[in-house]
């Protein structure tokens, strides 16, 4: 595209300079002197290496068709600025984005939102065939101060650029490579590899080739047909004869290459990984540990980076920014107003000596305090999956249940069934195992606390037989902390097991005191609601929605929650209300929402006269479309049980990822680690999004 503006930038398109956005927008600060137009731009081959023996070719001729779409006004983006319009013009705020980002995503690898290079600083290995690059995050957004241009550092992971051999020993750990892989490796290697792009390096000039797949035989026993398709050679000789390379690894798999109908193998050996290809996997926890350890910055260092990246950006001597688009951004950090709010009060049991609490710089402990309302535990076991720690389980229970029942739980000290320790392959034969035989003792496990496997990695799998599968709530516990045996760990673990089992491990004693606005003078709920959707690369599986509610009022501690899978990458929660036709009842409705205002009703014996519903992850862009379909299921839930039930309803959209950073301007005012402090609020304006 670049290109094709200079080119026809005085004699078709009016001298505009446009902006692009890399798919299949263009935007102009004016109208062009045509409203559709075919253009033609031919592009050389990809620069050859000197000395290249390889003839050159002609150059590629591409047809560019351009074509009015549509005209964002920026009238209405000022009229929402100036809150005299609330619908926000997301398109005018698109444009503009658009060309902010026009520069540098010329430069820098871009990811999402964010840039990436090498010199925009540290640069590091992560393990297993993986590297981090730092860069940063950019994004327009309307604010209450006008558009605020959000700049924040950020760091990603990429593949390491080395031989795709060398790759293979790194990420799956084989030091030998001379033994051939198994089916199970081979597919492994597939998935990891699939869509990566590498350089030949026994060519004498760049070539780079995209990887759809791994051989199953390996590269010794690979033929292929030559120019003529009547004689075929092995991919081994015609390595050793065209380009005098005699292969070290003939027992690998090879790449391929072209397609399924017609591949082109190449030996992992020879072949390069290129630079700059994010690795879009999910991280181990060491990738994980490495990554926070190398980024984790304090709040000076990061204030400085981001105005860093302003600086080097200078937006204010790109033409596209200032001449054509008339933008000017500040290289100095915004400065707002804001208020500390004071830390709410807390309410523990009276029954021990710290009934009332004041968080200090948003912390507190359990010292001297009991829980408010304790849970009941008369069946129980544990199972120990830790080899490292094989011993561990009686006495770190003993200590457990002393500290729940310090704490005010009334839990049983002897387990219902004997507590054991296993192997780690062996987690779901365990589990079952030890279900039946509390199913046979007519004494259904209330809780069964388990240590995790030393190897990371299991926690999901047993969350999802105990919690899924066979109906039995968890505690899992890491057995590196487990085997500390420190108070403050057991702490820890006997709050999220009350919790787990119908208690309540504090409240906020304005609830009590019927104090807090918008919930406790009228029977409220409180509702949350979030989408999960699969990682890129799975087209397939279900995104999963759940909503969660407040099941006790005025306290609004316990909550309850009700999870749905729905269609693939669906932001929308379709299960909120549903009618369904039963050939014997008719019509049946349901949803998430009527069934948690039924479980709220019973028990409370109150019909919520108010709604407070919080909505996480939806984007700027989805905020109407998301706003107008869950309130319409939210009000037909509503009326489905009761006729002219109509309660006030607060719908919240609340984002967490959205890179704003705040800095304290005064250094004297922060807490230990120099952020701001805790109950900072900024803002004045409340959105009219009720």
């Amino acid at each position: 595209m670049k290109q094709l503006i200079d080119v026809y930038k005085e004699s078709h398109l009016g001298r505009r300079c446009p902006a692009y956005d890399g798919r299949k927008s263009l935007y102009t600060a004016g109208p062009l002197p045509f409203e559709s137009k075919e253009l033609v731009i031919k592009l050389p081959e990809e620069d050859r290496s000197a000395g290249s023996s390889r003839p050159a070719r002609k150059e590629r001729q591409f047809k560019v068709a351009i074509k009015l779409a549509s005209k964002p006004d920026l009238h209405y983006l000022r009229e929402f600025l100036s809150r005299k319009h609330f619908e926000c013009p997301q398109e005018a705020i698109q444009v503009l984005d658009v060309v902010l980002r026009a520069k540098p995503s010329q430069i820098y690898t871009e990811v999402g939102r964010s840039f990436f290079y090498t010199s925009l600083g540290p640069r590091g290995e992560l393990g297993n065939g993986t590297e981090y690059w730092s860069g940063y995050y950019q994004s327009l957004r309307p604010t209450q101060m006008g558009l605020s241009l959000n700049i924040d550092v950020s760091a990603r992971s990429f593949y390491e650029p080395i031989l795709v051999s060398e790759f293979v020993v790194k990420h799956f750990r084989r030091s030998n490579l001379s033994k051939p892989l198994s089916d199970q490796d081979r597919i492994k290697v597939k998935k990891a590899l699939k869509g990566v792009r590498v350089r030949l390096i026994y060519m004498d000039y760049a070539k780079t080739c995209k990887i759809i797949g791994v051989s199953r035989d390996p590269i010794s026993q690979l033929t292929f047909p030559l120019d003529d398709k009547r004689t075929n050679v092995s991919v081994v000789k015609y390595f050793r004869e065209k380009y005098n390379v005699v292969l070290k690894y003939p027992s690998l798999p090879a790449l391929q290459s072209g397609s399924e109908a017609r591949p082109v193998y190449l030996p992992m050996e020879l072949c390069s990984i290129v630079e700059g290809q994010r690795y879009t996997k999910k991280l181990n926890e060491q990738q994980v540990r490495s990554l926070l350890r190398a980024t984790c910055q304090r709040p000076n260092i990061r204030e400085g980076n981001i105005t860093k990246m302003v600086q080097v950006n200078n937006f204010e001597v790109e033409e596209l920014v200032t001449k054509e688009f008339g933008m000017h951004v500040r290289k100095e950090l915004a400065l707002i107003n804001a208020q500390v709010l004071n830390p709410p009060v807390l309410k523990y049991h009276d029954s021990g000596r710290d009934k009332i609490v004041n968080p200090s710089c948003g912390q507190w402990n359990m010292i001297n305090k009991k829980m408010v309302n304790w849970g009941k535990v008369d069946f129980w076991s544990c199972v120990n999956f830790s080899s490292e720690y094989w011993n561990m389980s009686e006495e770190f229970c003993a200590e457990l249940v002393n500290m729940c029942n310090n704490k005010g739980m009334v839990f049983c000290q002897t387990p219902s069934i004997a507590m054991r320790s296993a192997c780690a392959d062996r987690i779901d034969q365990i589990l079952m195992d030890v279900y039946k035989e509390s199913a046979g003792l007519n004494k259904p496990l209330q809780l069964l606390i388990i240590i995790l496997p030393d190897q990371t990695g299991s926690y999901g799998k047993i969350k999802r037989i105990c919690e899924t599968e066979l109906g039995i709530v968890s505690q899992c516990c890491k057995p590196v902390q487990a085997a500390k045996f420190s108070n403050q760990y057991f702490e820890n673990v006997a709050l999220k097991i009350n919790a787990k089992v119908g208690g309540r491990n504090t409240v906020l004693n304005d609830a009590i005191l019927r104090r807090i606005p918008l919930v406790t003078d009228v029977p409220t709920i409180i509702f949350g609601a979030d989408v999960t959707h699969p990682p890129p690369g799975e087209d397939s599986s279900s995104s999963i929605a759940a909503v969660v509610a407040s099941m006790d009022w005025p306290e609004v501690t316990k909550y309850r929650g009700i999870v749905s899978a729905q269609t693939h990458r669906m932001e929308i929660i379709q299960d909120l209300y549903k009618q369904t036709k039963d050939p014997q009842k008719g019509l049946v409705e349901g949803g998430m929402v009527r069934e948690l205002l039924v479980a709220f009703f019973k028990s409370t014996r109150q019909k919520p006269s108010r709604i407070i519903f919080y909505r996480g992850g939806v984007s700027e862009g989805q905020f109407s479309q998301v706003l107008l379909y869950e309130m319409d299921a939210i009000w037909k839930a509503c009326s489905s049980l009761q006729e002219g039930y109509m309660p006030r309803v607060t719908f919240v959209v609340v984002q967490k990822r959205h890179h704003t950073r705040l800095f304290p301007t005064d250094r004297n005012k922060t807490d230990g680690s120099g952020n701001i402090l805790p109950g900072d609020k900024q803002g004045h304006t409340l959105p009219r999004f009720v």
